[in-house]
Formats: structure tokens, C-alpha cells, sequence
């Protein structure tokens, strides 16, 4: 079965553009052209991935994101005229994966695309774990899932491979570059404040289930889970 996309962008003409690359790459496209209408299609069709446009009428992006989050843990890549840093913070913690601005190479998008769903469909190689225990924490691999005794707790794709790193590799400190290389699988500027966002959206999830600070910050250098 293909992997279906859902284009939610109120300007026809780089909706039209965005689906002839992805479609050229096997994907299965559907646009909408505003907030709601963005929603009910999720109701009724649930689809692997959104590219989700900030602008729209009716219901803006930013909207729409913290709406999907509250029943969908698929990948979000929001498209945004803006392109202030404090912009993108805000589309980052509202739960989208990546943020993209316009205008954009279709090419770059497309590789984004690629790179979110390699995350959400990974399935771990034979020497990782399958589960760790960290605190009260158990974070399995192979089902992409964190569990508090038997309350989950629920984790974006890159959250969670955030959380894996650094349970993984405990008492090592890890940079926000290096973070964003081995997360993103990308180099990037303006990477710190990537990490430093979807870093506090993780903690916040996992100090309302456990109200403990398991990341922690060495300040100047990165982030670790103590040993």
C-alpha cells in the first residue's frame, strides 16, 4: 500500500507543486485547502504524514497541529512565509516535526519527507535493545512506545528517538548538534533551538507522567540522563 500524504496548504499552486514531486516518489497525495476541512479529513482517513501549512483560512496550522497531536503521532512538516526564529519555536512545540520556509527547493522537501517517515517506520537493528528501564520509565524500541507502569505516554517520532538516544547512552552528554545529526540524520543551523524545543515538549510529557526531571541539562555543553 502507499504511503499517503496529506497536503493542507490554501494556496493551490505550490500544493499542486509539492504533490507532483512526492507523487513522483510513489507517494499517494490528498490536499485540502483550509484548517477544518484539514481535520475532518483526518476523521475519516488518517493518513502516514502532513505537510501542513501555518497560513490557512478558517483555522491556521498552528491550530490544526495541536489539534492532530491530541489523537495522531504521525509526522508534521509545517511550510510558513515566516521565517523569524520565534516562528518556528512556536511551530515546533505545538508538536510539528520539521518546519520548513517559503519559498522552498521541492527537492529539500521531498528529502524531508523521506527522512520524517524513515523515523516513524524504523525498525531497530538487532544489536539495540528492546527495551530500556530508565526511572520508572520503560521506552520499547520495537514498538515505539514509553510506558509509565501501564500508562503510555504519548511521544512524537522524534521525541521518542530523542529519549532513545540519550536512555541509550546514559551519563554521556550529548550537544545539540550532535543531537540534531544523529535525530534528523542531517546537519543543520539553527539546530539548537530544534533540539532545545522538541528537548522541553519531552520533558514536559514525561515530568506530567512520572513528575520527575529525567533530561538534564549541562549547561554550555548539552543534555544526558544520569547513570
Amino acid at each position: 500500500m502507499a504511503t499517503e500524504i496529506l497536503i493542507a496548504d490554501d494556496d493551490k499552486e505550490i500544493a499542486e507543486l509539492i504533490g507532483v514531486y512526492l507523487r513522483n516518489e510513489g507517494y499517494q497525495i490528498f490536499t485540502v485547502q483550509d484548517g477544518p476541512e484539514a481535520l475532518r479529513f483526518m476523521e475519516q482517513h488518517p493518513v502516514d504524514l502532513m505537510i501542513l501549512d501555518i497560513m490557512m483560512p478558517g483555522m491556521n496550522g498552528l491550530e490544526v497541529c495541536r489539534e492532530i497531536r491530541k489523537e495522531h503521532e504521525i509526522p508534521v512538516l509545517m511550510l510558513s512565509a515566516k521565517a523569524e526564529d520565534m516562528d518556528k519555536i512556536v511551530g515546533l512545540m505545538t508538536g510539528a516535526d520539521d518546519y520548513m520556509i517559503k519559498p522552498f527547493n521541492p527537492l529539500e522537501l521531498t528529502a524531508r519527507v523521506k527522512a520524517l517517515l524513515r523515523r516513524a517506520n524504523y525498525q531497530p537493528a538487532a544489536k539495540e535493545p528492546d527495551s530500556l528501564y530508565i526511572h520508572s520509565l520503560k521506552i520499547d524500541k520495537q514498538s515505539h512506545t514509553v510506558h509509565v507502569r501501564d500508562q503510555e505516554i504519548r511521544l512524537t517520532a522524534i521525541e521518542f528517538d530523542i529519549l532513545y538516544l540519550l536512555a541509550r547512552h546514559r551519563g554521556r552528554v550529548f550537544g545539540s548538534e550532535e543531537i540534531f545529526e544523529q535525530v534528523w540524520n542531517e546537519m543543520g543551523s539553527g539546530s539548537n533551538k530544534t533540539v532545545m524545543v522538541h528537548i522541553s515538549n519531552l520533558r514536559d510529557k514525561i515530568a506530567a507522567a512520572t513528575g520527575e526531571a529525567i533530561i538534564q541539562t549541562v549547561w554550555g555543553v548539552g543534555y544526558k540522563i544520569e547513570k
